[in-house]
């Protein structure tokens, strides 16, 4: 068996990333060989840095550097409501909202096929803050598909059984969207959510 080249390891390597297909990793190895040294050396060294330093909050559960993330030690934080999310790149979505409670991160969702129950996904981890007296309502935030609805379902009762206030986000047509764009699922989650105005 031949051995692969330093280059088709970098291609190899590239190909962790979503998204990154063999052609895409194709060019991007070549423009850092052809163009970008300094570059790609830049990023090996602080992609070294990040995978050593970068962990999880021992609160939220979003990355940090530190045991809590900057997000959970704000004073200027409203304890009384929890938005949860499936990834820590929602929590960077919903804060370029005007949100400013706090959050816990699953990293993930319920997949029984998947062998994946509450115990991968923090919920024990969550039960636990939802026995602090400030909190007064929990954001369901998880994604639309199948196996985040039956999450946002299970801790919905997780959270009611606390006698604790639960919403869950809204969904339907987004801003500037035309309806005869918009799949018919999409347009009867908007309707079903509608409110007076």
């Amino acid at each position: 068996m031949v051995e692969q080249s330093l280059l088709e390891q970098l291609i190899e390597a590239l190909r962790c990333m979503p998204g990154i297909g063999r052609k895409s990793a194709q060019r991007i190895a070549h423009h850092l060989l052809q163009r970008n040294r300094d570059g790609a050396k830049h990023l090996s060294k602080i992609m070294a840095q990040a995978m050593e330093n970068i962990g999880h909050c021992q609160r939220c559960r979003t990355f940090t550097e530190r045991p809590i993330c900057e997000l959970c030690e704000s004073s200027k934080r409203d304890n009384s409501m929890i938005c949860v999310v499936e990834n820590p790149s929602d929590v960077d979505a919903i804060e370029d909202s005007n949100y400013r409670g706090r959050y816990f991160v699953l990293l993930g969702h319920l997949s029984p096929l998947d062998g994946i129950g509450p115990e991968d996904i923090g919920l024990n981890q969550f039960q636990q803050l939802l026995d602090d007296e400030e909190l007064k309502e929990v954001i369901l935030a998880t994604n639309t598909t199948v196996e985040g609805e039956a999450t946002a379902h299970f801790i919905s009762e997780m959270v009611k059984a606390k006698g604790k206030q639960v919403s869950r986000i809204a969904h339907g047509i987004p801003m500037g969207g035309e309806l005869e764009y918009v799949n018919s699922m999409t347009i009867a989650h908007a309707m079903d959510g509608r409110k007076l105005i």
